[in-house]
């Protein structure tokens, strides 16, 4: 094997993480008999020389030594480096049309492109690889690089009539499904092979699958009674034997084996309803109607599939989902530890829409200090996702479990951050929060993470008492200090949030006015004094300074109300900016200084229009002006009107975009309410 790798310029390539003179390595670990070096080199191949889907001049002279690994049918563990070509090729990326000859595209990407489409034609024997795994990737390496439709097509249906395997199936039906979205003019007969392969008398799993299929290429060749259909195919599924996803694997520590210990029991059960749930996108009732079907299964991993789906479904449209948020918190009081940990980590990301689980959560959080604070194998410890999810959704309930957490050994960063979803009943936390910020040492290397997320929350507070301890940061931190300046500003921010009652800051805040923190500084002087004179001369400086700081001084001098009025014109030629968040700023700042609409509107609207990240701060721009921006309420009611949420990121766990997004429609109201 690898005849002529030797011979490969490998020291003058590059990769990930420099020189690729390890690739010849990493190509033989594939074909290793040893099952930790195969995942290892897997792996390195992703961690490196196909590092989050780049393509490098190495990764090019791979794939003409990974068609080699994929054609002996010998080697273990082929399956996964088809899935690499199918990456290295374009992945799914090109979901949108064929695979044209000179379509798109141009440098090392396309070259990737051209090189595996030349080798597809290895991939038609895999259909009838020994290895299960194998024939289950080979039909969408098939169907994405065989420039030859209706051979591919042929290709399909005639393995689907010999294949026997219950879990190849299912991918044989993905492959006619991405067929009929691939090529639009041959996609007939796929989708009649589909409408067959989703009825009865095929099994559940291939049913579901092209069930998933349907929904993507020919919506309406779906059946009329989809949910009970789908329901009933759940139920039918979890009853039979369950057969092993995937073989047993080495217990390695590769990226590779940690999400594999990660996947969920049942993980094909999970891939055929991602399918189908992304295929129906916007039809919130059957999804929702779906996913209620799927929670009350008796089957844990069934729920515990459902709720992950129910997870992409509310990052992406908005809807009513009470009765759904209540179904996955009655997940979080199960026996089962990954159901039980799936559903908190869910309700974590939902903010206020977690409040119909409010009271399993408590009653959770109640019950052990685990699920207040979780302790890793390695690192710190971190806040307990049934905690976090029942601080985030505003239940008071989470103040005495969060005192105990501030009153503990070790305070995770990012408890400060989770106080202001409490609102006012948060109040008992500020001297906790206080004492921790004193404890605080002044030089240590995670200073900055652990002081900011307690600065933030005692700002948020307006906690007064607190200024001797942010003075004491402020004065005692080293200059080499990391993330020093940023340091600073939240110091700045929290003082500014203390109003008068922290005066005794005014002359170290005087002292920031000239150096990188120096809009923040007057921000608090203003917060502080009330004096404009003080801090205008350094406000209308910043405006010429870099973008950032521009924003922040923009937003600043809005604080000043009427007493800014000499910055306006400056602020007029912001708000003709072609930077749009500086327009944003403008805008607003142009309001709360002078009251005149008719250079605000303009900006407010463009900066709308052109970064959907800007709407949160111009709505609140609206709500301000009152009955002065009904020329621009058009948006807010367009807004709302939008089911899909407006920074919707349906493949990425863990974002905020929940919370910002409920925010946006709650601001949007409040302005419409001033009309």
């Amino acid at each position: 094997m690898f005849t002529g790798m030797d011979e490969v310029g490998w020291a003058s390539m590059k990769h990930a993480y420099g020189s690729a003179e390890d690739v010849p390595e990493l190509l033989r670990g594939l074909a290793s008999a040893c099952p930790q070096e195969r995942e290892r080199a897997l792996d390195g191949m992703y961690g490196a020389v196909h590092h989050q889907g780049d393509v490098y001049d190495s990764t090019l002279a791979c794939i003409p030594f990974l068609f080699e690994v994929v054609g002996h049918a010998e080697l273990r563990d082929r399956g996964g480096v088809v899935e690499l070509l199918v990456s290295i090729g374009g992945g799914d990326a090109f979901d949108d049309g064929p695979l044209e000859d000179g379509d798109g595209g141009e440098g090392n990407y396309a070259m990737a492109r051209t090189a595996v489409r030349s080798g597809a034609a290895a991939f038609i024997g895999l259909l009838a690889d020994r290895d299960p795994e194998v024939r289950r990737a080979a039909p969408t390496a098939l169907v994405r690089f065989l420039s030859q439709p209706e051979h591919v097509l042929g290709l399909l249906t005639g393995r689907l009539e010999e294949e026997e395997d219950e879990q190849v199936r299912p991918a044989l039906a993905e492959g006619l499904g991405l067929f009929a979205r691939l090529h639009p003019a041959s996609a007939a007969p796929a989708v009649e092979h589909l409408v067959e392969l989703g009825a009865a008398p095929h099994d559940p799993g291939l049913r579901l699958a092209a069930l998933g299929q349907l929904a993507g290429c020919a919506p309406d060749r779906l059946p009329t009674d989809l949910v009970p259909t789908v329901t009933a195919l759940i139920r039918a599924r979890s009853r039979r034997p369950r057969v092993p996803d995937q073989p047993e694997r080495p217990d390695t520590d590769t990226l590779i084996g940690h999400l594999r210990r990660l996947r969920p029991a049942d993980e094909e059960g999970g891939h055929l309803l991602r399918t189908l749930h992304t295929a129906l996108g916007d039809r919130t009732a059957d999804r929702i109607a779906l996913l209620k079907g799927q929670l009350s299964s008796d089957e844990s991993a069934d729920r515990c599939n459902g709720v992950w789906m129910a997870a992409g479904l509310l990052r992406e449209w908005r809807g009513s989902y009470e009765e759904l948020v209540a179904l996955i918190g009655e997940q979080v009081v199960t026996e089962e530890q990954r159901l039980r940990d799936a559903a908190a980590s869910v309700l974590e990301t939902l903010f206020g829409l977690a409040a119909p689980a409010a009271d399993h959560l408590a009653v959770l959080v109640a019950v052990g200090s685990e699920h207040r604070i979780r302790q890793w194998e390695h690192g710190k410890p971190a806040l307990g996702a049934p905690l976090k999810a029942l601080a985030r959704a505003g239940d008071p309930r989470a103040v005495a479990a969060l005192a105990e957490v501030l009153d503990g050994p070790v305070v995770p960063p990012e408890t400060g951050y989770e106080v202001k979803h409490l609102g006012p009943a948060a109040a008992p936390l500020a001297p906790l929060l206080r004492e921790r910020l004193g404890e605080l040492p002044l030089d240590a290397l995670d200073t900055y993470d652990r002081a900011v997320p307690l600065l933030f929350a005692l700002g948020w507070l307006g906690h007064a008492p607190a200024v001797p301890e942010m003075l004491r940061l402020l004065h005692g931190t080293p200059e080499g200090l990391r993330s020093r300046e940023w340091f600073v500003r939240a110091i700045a921010d929290a003082l500014s949030e203390c109003g008068p009652d922290a005066r005794e800051a005014i002359p170290a805040l005087r002292e920031l006015l000239d150096g990188e923190c120096a809009v923040a500084a007057a921000g608090a002087l203003w917060s502080l004094e009330g004096d404009a004179e003080a801090v205008l001369p350094t406000l209308r400086r910043e405006l010429v300074a870099g973008q950032f700081r521009a924003r922040n001084a923009a937003e600043a001098l809005g604080r000043l109300g009427p007493a800014a009025r000499p910055a306006l014109p400056a602020l007029r030629a912001m708000a003709d900016s072609g930077k749009v968040w500086l327009r944003a700023s403008a805008a607003g700042a142009l309001w709360d200084i002078a009251g005149d609409p008719e250079p605000v509107l303009p900006a407010l609207r463009s900066s709308w229009e052109q970064n959907v990240h800007t709407r949160p701060l111009l709505a609140g721009c609206l709500t301000r002006m009152g009955p002065a921006g009904a020329p621009a309420h058009d948006l807010l009611r367009t807004e709302l009107a939008t089911p899909r949420r407006h920074q919707a990121r349906a493949d990425t766990y863990g974002s905020d975009n929940i919370g910002e997004d409920e925010q946006l429609l709650r601001a949007c109201r409040a302005a419409l309410d001033t009309a």
